[in-house]
């Protein structure tokens, strides 16, 4: 998974020379000791890096320029210890091209009854001082986040951590390289898109490439690295009798290990992070590539079906997002329901291709039919995924704009399912299955998904602010009426922003 050890987020402090130079001197040194504490945080991933005070416009432009050009700042923290009159910062914001979070917060958590006086006052300034950067952000219509309370407190801590993470995943969007391995599958609607616009929005490169340019690496892995491979295998997973050695499907076992070192290499030398391919376009390959993909996807990669490269993307910054936590992320398919009145749900797997980083229990390793594609049987990992709080995210194009829709869920226990040679996993959406697949449908949701244990939705909404995207949720709390409401005020609200209003 992706290193974070490098990169960092730039805490800036707002003030003026109004208050003179002792007031500064300790201004920037309570900003650093609120940086230093923030930095040793056991919730934020990113390390967090004290900057200068800005007092003047030239200052403020300058260091959103570093920022700017900085590979390894990923977001800005902005605090307003004092007033900071808005007007210095209408430049520097006009240029920035990172996230920013405004956190509202003052040194001391109390108000010091007894001893309070003017001094005071004038060096802890951050209730009004905070509201005049806030004016300015929202006039020039800004994105970001405000985390208000204090910086000792957990909840602050947390609020950061997740627009920390959604500004990692923001961060590897903008370099994400997805390989188109033939194409997307035929008459298919929802898995096409415009790639210029996903490009000049989100910043992800998608390129399509032959099967051939695959086939050539897979040709080319030798023996005894599919041997080595093999091995790992056998050490990690539960095999299916006839994948052990001498076994009568032990050849679909090898085929299997040499597809998966092609494609690491493949994407390896072309520095992709994201791929896709489908069953209809495997011209030299013996079997779909389903272990291979499962194995990818949990080293990192983000995958799609069928040529569906948004999810490809999603599914690689959301895995980047949740660096370090437990629980995974994965490609997913709504694929049949459960319409029982007491357990209504639905089944998530797909053909073969689930991230084992979400699975719980025993992972076997097995070889079946595929029924299309017309190819030799695959080799494929099945498991359940475990229970608990859950979401569902799909990045979908609308013609006009991009459409980030999410679910929350509650993934449950199945019951036995000895026939479905597949990963799976089941879940009750919410607010409960009428209402959140009539939600879904009416959004124009994807039938492939990003199914994710360890974000939330505040995740998601941070990552939309930063990409200027639309963010539908739907969730315990989604009623149709006003939810097709909503999805009317969304369209006049992207049309007039799209004209500039």
């Amino acid at each position: 998974m992706k290193n974070l050890s490098h990169l960092e987020l730039w805490f800036i402090t707002g003030s003026q020379h109004l208050y003179g130079k002792e007031a500064l001197q300790q201004v920037a040194r309570n900003a650093k000791k609120i940086a230093r504490a923030l930095d040793k945080s056991t919730y934020i991933p990113i390390k967090i890096i004290h900057k200068p005070t800005l007092t003047q416009p030239a200052e403020v432009s300058e260091l959103m320029t570093a920022a700017n050009a900085n590979a390894n700042c990923i977001g800005l923290i902005a605090w307003m210890h004092t007033f900071s009159p808005a007007k210095m910062w209408i430049h520097g914001l006009k240029i920035l091209n990172k996230p920013l979070v405004h956190l509202h917060t003052q040194l001391n958590r109390d108000i010091p009854w007894e001893t309070i006086d003017m001094d005071y006052m004038n060096l802890h300034q951050s209730a009004h001082g905070g509201r005049e950067f806030g004016f300015i952000n929202t006039r020039m219509r800004l994105n970001r986040k405000v985390v208000v309370g204090h910086w000792k407190e957990d909840s602050v801590h947390q609020q950061l951590d997740t627009w920390a993470r959604a500004a990692l995943g923001w961060q590897e969007m903008q370099q994400i390289k997805v390989a188109r391995l033939g194409d997307n599958m035929r008459a298919v609607a929802v898995t096409e898109g415009d790639k210029v616009a996903a490009q000049i929005q989100l910043g992800m490169s998608v390129n399509g490439f032959e099967m051939g340019n695959l086939v050539e690496k897979v040709e080319a892995v030798s023996a005894k690295k599919v041997k080595q491979l093999v091995k790992e295998y056998e050490a990690n997973y539960q095999l299916m009798k006839v994948l052990k050695a001498r076994g009568e499907k032990r050849q679909s076992l090898l085929d299997a290990a040499k597809i998966e070192l092609g494609m690491r290499q493949f994407l390896k030398e072309g520095g992709f992070t994201a791929y896709t391919n489908t069953f209809e376009n495997l011209y030299g390959l013996k079997q779909l590539p389903g272990i291979a993909s499962q194995r990818l996807m949990a080293d990192g990669y983000g995958f799609g079906a069928e040529g569906d490269w948004k999810t490809a993307a999603l599914v690689r910054a959301m895995k980047v997002m949740a660096t370090g936590l437990e629980g995974g992320n994965s490609f997913m398919e709504d694929y049949t329901y459960h319409f029982d009145p007491d357990r209504r749900s639905v089944l998530g797997a797909h053909m073969l291709e689930i991230c084992p980083s979400i699975a719980s229990g025993t992972i076997r390793c097995e070889v079946h039919p595929l029924g299309i594609g017309g190819k030799e049987d695959p080799v494929r990992l099945v498991f359940t995924a475990g229970e608990g709080p859950a979401l569902n995210a799909a990045l979908i194009d609308l013609g006009n704009r991009f459409r980030l829709l999410v679910n929350t869920v509650e993934a449950i226990e199945p019951d036995p399912l000895p026939n479905l040679p597949v990963a799976s996993v089941l879940w009750k959406p919410h607010p409960n299955l009428s209402i959140g697949a009539a939600a879904w449908i009416l959004a124009g949701g994807a039938h492939h998904t990003c199914f994710s244990q360890n974000l939330r939705v505040e995740h998601l909404e941070d990552f939309a602010e930063m990409a200027g995207i639309e963010l539908v949720v739907i969730d315990e709390h989604t009623e149709l009426r006003s939810f097709k409401q909503d999805l009317r005020n969304n369209e006049i609200y992207y049309h007039l922003f799209k004209q500039g209003f």
